[in-house]
């Protein structure tokens, strides 16, 4: 007996989870649908299995079911698995975290620019991870040797702000199942280079790696490859030859507010990954260009803070809204854009 199994074309930031749809046979027995699980899914462990069905991340012709559940001929299942703990070892390190809310069951980290969320290729040590392991290390899911213990979505090393953090593995499959879903609700501020035509507006193509260079994306708005991406924003201050924007996600992409923006011609002031290093509008005065290099040197990375956050709690379903404050080099670069603008009106 053969069953088809898919691997979900997932948003970058649930690529750590699995997320599995089977279809079983018309000559499938009635089988338990934990056990069929583990037998379509050989990499798969029973206890991933059973933690994914306590958490009700099991469906069954869009139903979510118990792990007692006698999978029929023509069942579709659906599961999301926690990804397998890799070989890797995480050292705990006392670097100082800026939790804003904490519970049993998660914890919400105003992220700082310049930390890696998690450790990866160049980046072994000084993560939030590491960071984690050292706070959380009485936590089972801190404790062993796992890469991404609590993560469930991501941000960039260089952009700032709201990141949250599940405590249990209950938590952690049931805030990756909101994201996963896209039913949290996130809103970044960013400055972008150029003034924008419209107030408000919503930015749709997908996004992949770029086909001639790995290390950044691009928008392929045919569609023919990447991943489907919408980002809305709206203009919250226009300052002359730069806006300073709020963007909310509908999906996750990797770099997909840096790599939207730039589609539509006007990168984040300052990402050197995506051109908005160089001085892209204004004046060619070199009073002008020191003024801009000026406003680099105090904001030494892309323009990007996840100000706001909200979810459901994992296990009280209450609503759970965060909001934080611009980092001083963010704003201390959009006052000086601000007094810039005023003098040259005052002229």
């Amino acid at each position: 007996m053969e069953n088809f199994r898919e691997e979900f074309d997932e948003p970058e930031e649930a690529s750590l989870y699995e997320h599995h749809r089977l279809t079983a046979d018309p000559g499938q027995s009635l089988i338990r649908v934990d056990r069929f699980l583990t037998n379509q899914l050989p990499h798969a462990s029973r206890t991933r299995i059973q933690a994914a069905a306590d958490a009700g991340y099991i469906r069954v012709n869009d139903l979510p079911v118990k792990a007692s559940y006698k999978v029929k001929p023509g069942d579709v299942v659906v599961v999301m698995l926690d990804r397998p703990k890799q070989e890797f070892k995480i050292i705990p390190e006392d670097i100082p975290l800026n939790i804003i809310y904490e519970d049993d069951e998660l914890l919400v980290i105003n992220k700082k620019a310049g930390l890696v969320v998690h450790p990866g290729h160049g980046n072994y040590d000084g993560t939030l991870v590491n960071a984690l392991a050292h706070y959380l290390n009485n936590l089972h899911l801190f404790s062993e040797d796992d890469p991404r213990p609590g993560l469930v979505h991501r941000i960039d090393k260089d952009t700032s702000g709201l990141i949250v953090v599940a405590k249990t593995e209950q938590a952690k499959l049931n805030l990756a199942y909101q994201f996963y879903h896209k039913t949290t609700h996130r809103k970044y501020i960013a400055l972008v280079w150029g003034d924008l035509k419209q107030e408000k507006g919503t930015i749709e193509g997908n996004i992949g790696r770029s086909l001639n260079n790995r290390q950044i994306f691009t928008v392929y708005p045919e569609g023919d490859h990447g991943k489907h991406a919408v980002t809305h924003y709206r203009v919250i201050e226009r300052l002359g030859y730069v806006n300073l924007i709020e963007c909310r996600l509908e999906t996750g992409r990797t770099h997909q507010i840096r790599v939207h923006m730039k589609y539509i011609g006007h990168p984040l002031f300052n990402d050197a990954v995506y051109g908005g290093n160089q001085i892209l509008r204004g004046t060619t005065f070199a009073k002008y260009r020191q003024f801009v290099q000026n406003c680099f040197e105090i904001l030494p990375r892309q323009a990007l803070h996840a100000k706001t956050l909200g979810f459901l709690h994992p296990v009280s379903g209450k609503m759970m809204l965060f909001d934080s404050e611009l980092p001083d080099d963010m704003t201390q670069a959009i006052d000086k854009w601000r007094n810039y603008i005023s003098n040259r009106e005052n002229q």
